[in-house]
């Protein structure tokens, strides 16, 4: 079985968001699938996906404000033709990346106790964002 959807993600202001739900919630087949994987791709260059804290919102924060120390928005780019904002924004999302593979079984992503899925807006307004979703796997019995 294949399935494969794009999804779109509300904006967000600069920083990390809990998107586990926004997401998992709008794949109706994934209740299809007995034993397989999701792959999740974002569309976009200056946002991340990644695993994650899902409990306490301190760690996202944290995260937030280590990047931007780490990757300032005022740095010695080339690159600044969207805005200052834009070439550090490329740098956070090559860093965490922009997909993430995740197996399923019975109709559910097999997720950590403490693990969600994470969108990092690196803009400062980013926008909605786009979310290629291909599910492949056995069917439910």
């Amino acid at each position: 079985m294949w399935h494969q959807q794009i999804l779109t993600l509300s904006a967000k202001p600069r920083g990390f968001h809990l998107v586990t739900e926004e997401i998992l919630g709008n794949i109706p087949a994934l209740s299809q699938v007995n034993t397989g994987l999701l792959h999740l791709l974002l569309q976009h260059t200056s946002a991340s996906l990644t695993l994650n804290e899902n409990c306490d919102p301190t760690v996202r924060g944290d995260m937030e404000r280590h990047f931007l120390r780490a990757v300032p928005d005022q740095g010695d780019y080339e690159h600044d033709y969207e805005g200052a904002d834009d070439m550090p924004s490329h740098i956070k999302s090559s860093l965490l990346g922009v997909s993430l593979a995740l197996p399923v079984q019975r109709g559910r992503v097999l997720l950590g106790t403490w693990q969600g899925i994470w969108l990092g807006e690196h803009r400062i307004h980013g926008g909605a964002r786009r979310i290629a979703v291909t599910l492949q796997g056995e069917p439910m019995p």
